[in-house]
């Protein structure tokens, strides 16, 4: 999304296999980014074996080592897809009595964009900042350890960010013809595992 960090309300790290996420949420909290840190996320095919306690909970324990006092970090651990992440987050700030206006929203790299789009949609009323990992794409890449699995989750935002408009999950947000035509050439050669099919009802953005 390109954009500035900046000073918001909460800093929220999005679930996930990658601990970047956590890295980066620790990081913008040591910089002022934001009062409070706020982790979101169940466990999921792609992190059950790394984070068998959950996304969320290994997220806050990343963060503690990082020098995140516990006092400014709040738990969301049912959250199993990107509408889940932001509509209970919201309810946790909430019943904290956290006022909120603004989220700095931490994901992984290939997510800003929808999880911008998801965050507008479920969210409307606060300011959405988007921040992830600094990283290169071979950066990325090496941090993870897997290039297909890398390029198949990327494919499977693309395809969300393209189809989920229409299920009422995401705003719509213009894709150029380029980035449309690398998706369809990436899906061609197999990068499929994360796709999920086209007429799939509104279950939340997954």
């Amino acid at each position: 999304m390109n954009h500035d960090p900046r000073p918001c309300s909460v800093i929220m790290g999005l679930g996930s296999h990658d601990l970047g996420v956590a890295d980066t949420a620790a990081d913008l909290y040591l910089r002022g980014m934001g009062p409070w840190v706020l982790f979101t996320g169940a466990t999921s095919p792609t992190s059950r074996a790394d984070m068998p306690r959950g996304e969320a909970v290994h997220y806050r324990e990343r963060a503690l080592q990082l020098g995140v006092p516990d006092s400014v970090i709040l738990v969301e651990p049912k959250a199993r897809n990107t509408g889940e992440n932001i509509s209970l987050s919201r309810s946790v700030l909430e019943g904290a009595r956290i006022p909120v206006s603004s989220v700095l929203l931490v994901s992984k790299p290939y997510e800003e964009r929808r999880a911008f789009a998801t965050a507008r949609k479920v969210w409307p009323s606060v300011e959405v900042v988007c921040a992830s990992s600094p990283a290169d794409f071979p950066a990325y890449v090496a941090s993870i350890g897997d290039e297909r699995r890398v390029i198949d989750m990327m494919v499977g935002a693309m395809q969300r960010l393209l189809i989920y408009p229409d299920q009422g999950l995401t705003i719509h947000q213009d894709v150029p013809d380029d980035v449309r035509a690398a998706y369809e050439r990436l899906r061609a050669d197999g990068f499929t595992s994360r796709l999920v099919p086209d007429s799939a009802p509104a279950h939340g953005s997954g």
